[in-house]
């Protein structure tokens, strides 16, 4: 009995060393890439929106390759224009290195933000963005799937401002979550990171 209890501990100690010598590798690359603390974490999950000709899509026809998105919505003053056009010169900067990577677009004010208005405002700052948007309750999952708070302010049926948070995911095929990226975070450090966690994912 002895013997046998001897191998299991050996047994036991071999696996050990091996998972913690494998969260180890798994770990090092995304640390070496200046990650954030969520690296893993639980963002992202399924959604169902309406794409730019219409038609409703699903989280896996958006994301089948690296991607960036950002809830935002066309009518924001500064903020969303400036963090759209980052991530738009971020995507340009990885196509240089070789690297393709869709920009995204997810509107949270879908009373005016219709099919045809995201579809526009996407072209206008990248070719290869896609634009998002959908019934309130799409958009509502869609946005608690990635986390991202956002409020309605009062005015009238036109004119009004929409609170909210302004992060860029990194999403991977399969709702991996990459990593997430500020407003300060310039394009060219934007585009280093996601360099590095593409090569070790």
């Amino acid at each position: 009995m002895t013997r046998i209890y001897a191998i299991l501990a050996v047994g036991v100690i071999a696996v050990s060393l091996a998972v913690a010598l494998g969260f180890q590798f798994l770990w090092k690359p995304l640390e070496s890439c200046g990650s954030t603390d969520f690296v893993g974490g639980s963002v992202g999950g399924p959604f169902e929106l309406m794409a730019g000709d219409g038609q409703i899509v699903t989280d896996r026809d958006i994301i089948k390759q690296p991607s960036l998105v950002y809830f935002g919505y066309t009518f924001c003053p500064d903020v969303c224009p400036y963090d759209v056009a980052r991530n738009a010169a971020a995507v340009d900067i990885l196509a240089e290195e070789g690297l393709d990577v869709v920009p995204v677009f997810v509107t949270i004010d879908p009373t005016r933000d219709t099919v045809d208005v995201v579809a526009e405002y996407a072209e206008a700052y990248h070719p290869e963005m896609i634009g998002l948007t959908g019934t309130e309750a799409q958009i509502k999952a869609a946005a608690d799937a990635y986390h991202v708070y956002f409020r309605k302010r009062d005015g009238d049926d036109s004119h009004y401002l929409v609170d909210h948070s302004t992060f860029t995911y990194l999403m991977f095929p399969g709702n991996r979550f990459g990593d997430y990226f500020r407003r300060d975070d310039a394009a060219e450090d934007l585009a280093e990171r996601t360099a590095c966690l593409i090569a070790a994912s």
